[in-house]
């Protein structure tokens, strides 16, 4: 089963934001991917003066491909 699942991340833990369905001691395998919100703030600057909106469709559209 793969599945996609947004998460916090508290003091040290990843915490699930929906049910994960998962039996207790199963193991599975984690990829960290932030958000687009998180990568528009690491990349504001590097285009000049491109404004958020902009910056949210290049996001995107990097997103998806």
């Amino acid at each position: 089963m793969s599945k996609v699942v947004r998460v916090k991340y508290e003091n040290g833990v990843l915490k699930p934001l929906e049910s994960l369905e998962l039996k207790e001691g199963e193991e599975v395998q984690v990829r960290i991917e932030r958000n687009l919100r998180s990568r528009l703030k690491d990349i504001i600057g590097i285009l000049g003066r491109s404004d958020e909106k902009e910056l949210e469709k290049y996001l995107e559209e990097t997103w998806l491909s």
